[in-house]
Formats: C-alpha cells, sequence, structure tokens
C-alpha cells in the first residue's frame, strides 16, 4: 500500500541525489522536472484511489471472504423520488444494504433516514454538503461536514455513524487529520459502475457482474432513474448465485 510520506520522502531523496550528482556529471534541468511531474501525478492519482491508502486507510473489500457474501453500499440519499423503491426490492430480496446519506438530505427527508434503519440497514456519513470543491476543504472545515452530518443523523435515530465515505472518493490530507479526530471508518469500494454518469442499465449491470465475487463493495447512486432497473436485476442474479447481501459493517468483521 502507497504512502503519502513515504512518496515524498523518495522524491526528496532522489532530488538530493541529483543534487549531489552535479558535483560530478552535468544532469538536465528535464530530470528535475520529470522527477516533479511523477510526485505530482502519483499523488493525484492516489487522491482517487482509496484502495492505494495514500493518505489515510479505507475498507475497499474483504479479500479474505469465502462466503458468498456481498455489500451493496448507495451514496447520496435520502431522496425521496428513489430511496424508497431502493428499500422495498431490498426488502423483496431479504437484503441488506449501507446508505451513505448527506446531512443536508436527511435534514429534508428525515423520515426517509428512518425507514433506512427501521429496515435493518446501516447509514454512514457523506458530509453535510457534498459541495463540488468539497476536497478543496481545509481541517477545520472538513471537521465542520464530518460532525454537523453525525449530528443529524443522531436527531434522527439516536446514534452517529461510525461510517464514513469521502463525497466523490477523494482523500487529502486534510480529510485525514479530521478523520483523526472523529474516528470515523473510511469506507472505499471495489466496483464502481458509473451509475449516475450511464444511461444505459444494461451496462451498467454488466460492469457490476463482470467484477462480483465475495467479500466485494458495490457503489450505487439512490438518486436516479434507473436505479430501480440496476438494482432489481442485480438482487436477481445474486439470489440466484446464492450470494447473500450483508451490511458493511457484517462485511468488514466477518473472516
Amino acid at each position: 500500500m502507497l504512502n503519502f510520506k513515504t512518496i515524498s520522502y523518495a522524491a526528496v531523496a532522489i532530488f538530493c541525489l541529483l543534487l549531489i550528482g552535479e558535483g560530478f556529471l552535468y544532469v538536465s534541468l528535464w530530470w528535475y522536472v520529470l522527477l516533479f511531474l511523477s510526485w505530482f501525478w502519483i499523488v493525484m492519482i492516489g487522491s482517487f484511489s482509496m484502495s492505494w491508502g495514500l493518505f489515510l486507510k479505507a475498507f475497499t473489500s474483504n479479500s479474505k471472504m469465502e462466503d458468498r457474501k456481498v455489500a451493496i453500499t448507495f451514496d447520496d440519499g435520502p431522496n425521496p423520488n428513489y430511496t424508497p423503491k431502493v428499500i422495498q426490492l431490498l426488502k423483496d430480496f431479504d437484503a441488506k444494504a449501507t446508505f451513505f446519506c448527506i446531512g443536508k438530505h436527511v435534514e429534508e427527508h428525515p423520515n426517509l433516514l428512518e425507514e433506512i434503519v427501521a429496515n435493518g440497514h446501516s447509514v454512514g456519513n457523506h458530509s453535510y454538503s457534498h459541495s463540488t470543491l468539497i476536497g478543496f476543504k481545509s481541517t477545520e472545515a472538513w471537521l465542520v461536514e464530518l460532525k454537523d452530518t453525525d449530528q443529524v443523523i443522531f436527531k434522527v435515530i439516536g446514534t452517529k455513524p461510525n461510517l464514513f465515505r469521502p463525497p466523490y472518493g477523494v482523500t487529502t490530507p486534510h480529510l485525514a487529520k479530521a478523520l483523526k479526530v472523529t474516528g470515523h471508518v473510511v469506507i472505499g469500494w471495489n466496483i464502481r459502475p458509473f451509475d449516475k454518469a450511464l444511461k444505459n442499465p444494461e451496462m451498467i449491470l454488466n460492469m457490476i457482474l463482470k467484477s462480483i465475487k465475495p467479500g466485494s463493495v458495490i457503489l450505487l447512486h439512490d438518486t436516479h432513474e434507473h436505479i430501480g432497473t440496476v438494482l432489481e436485476q442485480l438482487l436477481q442474479f445474486l439470489k440466484k448465485h446464492k450470494y447473500q447481501m450483508v451490511t458493511i459493517n457484517e462485511l468488514m468483521n466477518d473472516h
């Protein structure tokens, strides 16, 4: 697993070697440019790849899982237009899931959060605002996002979530520092079918099915018009192939 400090120390060490090399032979400026660009792109890609663990550790799947268990997760809700349908489908197939909720949406639709919990599903923190530029927030601003969402959820269901999923899957040093204060367990995924961007349910489903295996964490969104079609067909497939759909908590704790 990559680590931001290790990569940065390695870049500094190579930079020092290049400087030392200047005393013995000519070192082109392009070597310094290449070093910086390499470091920059590794950090950029790592910021969007939680499985790398560049800034913080995240649970993305249970690779030790031998039983046919998977975790279906939903981001960005609750949404009055689609969340009720998702809850009903999960109930029809005796499936459990994990909903990573946006704080401001919980404030607007507390009854949906109550329904999610009443049906045995897990709830996670997905920030309060989910703003487009949330990845650029300071540690203090991240603490506000995390704590405000925890408090909103607590007011509705009486408990604070211990799980957190970063909006867009973006991690930063500031977020890592904030999470050390709040103590949330960070949850990622290993199957992302881009269901919000793609408009073809069959394409979305195929992206999931080609990667499904015991211990997988599937990222979906209960915020778009084709989630019902995708979820129903996915649940039919999982049931046919004897998979059990469990919460993130159960998938993490089951070895």
